[in-house]
């Protein structure tokens, strides 16, 4: 009985590896991506997260930061910053809001325009190089099982809670 009882607090005690812990492969797995899509998108000089903005503009035409911030699910002082990098380089303007003058509306340049439908096949390829190694059935479920734990946990923003 008493071996027993050792082998329970043995096991009870032994850390976790951490290549069975989700949380350890998922940032490692973003590690991956930021390297794939900096190899495929490195000459048009932008992050995986300015992509993210330029990508968001093109979809809304125009947007205020914390609207930007919540589209790409990141924290308003990072957001302002990264646009900010962005409009020095003639890709976003960043205009005072007529209804809120202490907001911004942000849209695309035409430089940013074409900078994202330059950029978008080598963007593309970094996303299909992050699931590479698997098969397109397994791509399309695991993506599918991505946007559910998302969705299921919309509400658990750390970005968010940290930073704001």
């Amino acid at each position: 009985m008493r071996k027993a009882t050792k082998r329970r607090r043995e096991i009870r005690h032994r850390p976790w590896p951490l290549p069975q812990r989700p949380g350890f492969l998922i940032r490692r797995l973003h590690q991956i991506h930021v390297a794939l899509f900096q190899e495929a998108c490195g000459e048009f000089e932008i992050t995986p997260l300015q992509y993210s903005l330029l990508s968001a503009l093109a979809a809304r035409a125009a947007a205020d930061q914390t609207t930007l911030a919540a589209d790409i699910a990141l924290d308003r002082t990072t957001t302002t910053g990264a646009l900010k990098r962005l409009a020095a380089r003639n890709l976003v303007e960043r205009a005072v809001n007529d209804q809120d003058r202490r907001a911004r509306l942000c849209k695309l340049t035409p430089g940013g325009a074409a900078l994202l439908a330059k950029i978008e096949t080598s963007a593309r390829a970094a996303h299909r190089g992050t699931l590479g190694d698997l098969t397109e059935r397994e791509q399309a479920l695991f993506v599918d099982m991505m946007q559910r734990i998302v969705a299921a946990n919309s509400d658990r923003d750390s970005a968010t809670a940290l930073f704001d």
